[in-house]
């Protein structure tokens, strides 16, 4: 981070998230503080990333697709989110551009980063959103999608894939983009969580 320690966020990297994302200089410095406060070494580890995510879901179990969604943000794979890598996230998966929301969709979902997406990499993502899910809302899903083995199926039947198929990027990109449904069936945004993060940026 060069600047972590200093309490200020360097000029080059303020200019470069401005650029990037749609957060004003004021927002920016803002979240800097406050990402110091909870993360005083200037990055986030995957336990702490994992402790911050649970804190939306006090009744569920988010741990592993926490995990996830740290593998995903972490662009230079060091094991650690600095402030960069998590603003840029946060823009990402809150108010990018659909291509680029669905770009950071299939790195969540592409586990084992090798730029394809398999039916098993599919459900072992639905099934960490399952875990997230409160036992009143899980009652509420269709039948056809009421366990993570369903989901699965179900997306996978929308790509028109075989079972032993993989989904590249493009793939997945112009199937999510022809068919809502299949957006509805990857996504786990409860508006609980987008609440939090505007409340509380972390």
């Amino acid at each position: 981070m060069g600047n972590s320690k200093s309490g200020a966020l360097s000029k080059e990297i303020l200019e470069e998230l401005q650029l990037n994302t749609k957060f004003t200089e004021e927002e920016l410095s803002t979240w800097y503080q406050s990402f110091l406060k909870e993360c005083p070494s200037g990055r986030i580890t995957r336990q702490e990333f994992q402790t911050i995510y649970s804190k939306f879901f006090p009744e569920a179990d988010p741990k592993a697709y926490a995990q996830h969604v740290f593998r995903s943000f972490d662009a230079n794979s060091d094991g650690t989110l600095d402030f960069k890598e998590y603003v840029i996230a946060l823009h990402m998966t809150s108010a990018g551009k659909t291509n680029q929301k669905l770009e950071w969709a299939f790195s969540l979902y592409d586990v084992d980063g090798n730029g394809t997406i398999s039916k098993n990499e599919v459900l072992e993502i639905v099934t960490a959103i399952f875990k997230m899910i409160s036992p009143e809302d899980a009652k509420r899903l269709p039948e056809d999608e009421n366990t993570p083995e369903k989901r699965a199926e179900k997306i996978w039947g929308f790509f028109g894939k075989k079972d032993d198929d993989k989904l590249t990027e493009k793939d997945f990109i112009e199937g999510t983009l022809a068919n809502k449904e299949i957006l509805r069936l990857i996504q786990f945004e409860p508006q609980k969580v987008k609440e939090k993060l505007k409340e509380k940026k972390l």
